[in-house]
């Protein structure tokens, strides 16, 4: 199964008014641009329009119906989505596991920078303290 992304379908599928067509396609199987519109809050002219655009990029078919066009969901082109979607879901994850694995990386150096530093702080410290005591033991008393 070919996972490329294609844009028309993602384009088409990006319309939440199609989006919601196609779950209504796939609860009752089909449905005509009146009986699909009586579900949305668009007119019959603007579902069939839209259908126009599910047709063109093969997520639906149509049969005739009397005067009307009869729609259903083509199963594979839809397969093929989710198929593109997860394919794309993946590349983000991996994405986004690389990120993270970066930013770890960036803290952990951090924290070893901050570590030395403290280290060298309290080295430093330590030696200032001796050398104060150092001086303290050379000072005649009054």
């Amino acid at each position: 199964m070919n996972t490329a992304v294609d844009d028309d379908l993602w384009s088409a599928m990006g319309d939440p008014t199609r989006r919601r067509m196609i779950d209504l396609l796939l609860a009752d199987g089909q449905g005509t641009a009146t009986t699909l519109s009586a579900h949305l809050p668009v007119t019959r002219q603007a579902v069939t329009k839209h259908l126009a655009v599910l047709d063109r990029v093969g997520l639906v078919r149509s049969s005739p119906s009397g005067r009307e066009k009869r729609y259903r969901v083509d199963e594979a082109q839809l397969a093929r989505a989710v198929a593109q979607l997860n394919a794309v879901g993946e590349m983000w994850d991996a994405r986004l596991r690389r990120i993270k694995s970066l930013a770890e990386a960036i803290q952990r150096d951090r924290d070893q920078d901050r570590s030395r530093d403290r280290s060298r702080d309290r080295s430093r410290d330590r030696s200032r303290d001796r050398s104060r005591d150092r001086n303290a033991e050379k000072e005649p008393e009054n």
